[in-house]
């Protein structure tokens, strides 16, 4: 089968193991064809999610503690519900946008692989917390930006990898280092795997960003304000992992912008 129309029938999967050992065995088996120009329908009932974790508003999910196991075990569940969001944003930017080069799919099915390799080590690490993914309540923030900007290429780029999965590089060495306090060594080892590859995935949302917004004439610096605000993005908060997101592709510009921004 065609690399797009592939990645929408693993979107459809509802099982999220399934879904994670079936992305990575395509990727890995490779020599996809890629029909960059088909516009595919789409299907009812995009993304194909189990029925667990129960999604409830983000101000309903629990602060969560490390230092207990429950609480550990909770935090982490969070972090895997990220990455099975991922999954699929990365899916459906493979399937959803017609017109672009070949490398831009390659791209985006290369994260779904690699997100489904993060899901799989938390999911596994979850276990020896005697909990498995959908025990606690989640939230669907990274999917409702991801649903708001199907329409239109260049608020995808700027709002979902670089704006909210460009937060994990933020928010992961200070989570890293409490974990290592409550003694989580493969909690945190995990991590690093994790940060160590959302830079890579945070650096072709910039790359994709950049070319689309060049390709239409657009100013991408300039314009980004005002798609945080057209489509609602959460504010951005400090501290800022200033080292990883240069890694990743942002400019001296956008870095003083989030200072500025606070």
């Amino acid at each position: 089968m065609e690399l797009r129309r592939h990645a929408l029938v693993l979107l459809q999967m509802s099982d999220p193991v399934t879904k994670a050992a079936a992305v990575r065995a395509a990727f890995d088996a490779g020599g996809w064809a890629i029909d960059c120009e088909a516009t595919l329908a789409e299907p009812p009932g995009l993304p194909g999610r189990p029925e667990r974790p129960r999604l409830v508003p983000p101000k309903d999910v629990p602060t969560r503690s490390p230092f207990t196991t429950e609480g550990r075990a909770a935090l982490l569940h969070a972090i895997a519900h990220i990455e099975f969001n991922a999954i699929n944003l990365a899916l459906d930017a493979v399937w959803r946008f017609a017109g672009l080069p070949e490398d831009f799919y390659r791209d985006w099915f290369r994260v779904a692989a690699e997100e489904s390799l993060h899901f799989t080590l938390l999911r596994e690490h979850l276990a020896t917390l005697a909990h498995d993914y959908g025990d606690f309540d989640a939230h669907d923030g990274l999917w409702i930006m991801t649903a708001r900007t199907a329409h239109d290429i260049v608020a995808r780029m700027a709002l979902v990898p670089r704006t909210l999965e460009a937060r994990g590089l933020d928010a992961t060495p200070p989570l890293q280092a409490k974990l290592a306090k409550a003694g989580d060594a493969r909690a945190v080892a995990i991590l690093d795997v994790i940060l160590r590859d959302e830079i890579g995935h945070v650096a072709i949302g910039n790359r994709w960003y950049r070319f689309v917004c060049e390709r239409a004439g657009l100013d991408a610096l300039a314009i980004y304000p005002g798609l945080v605000e057209r489509y609602a993005a959460p504010k951005l908060r400090p501290p800022f992992n200033d080292a990883a997101r240069r890694a990743a592709g942002f400019s001296e510009e956008e870095i003083a912008y989030l200072t500025r921004a606070v």
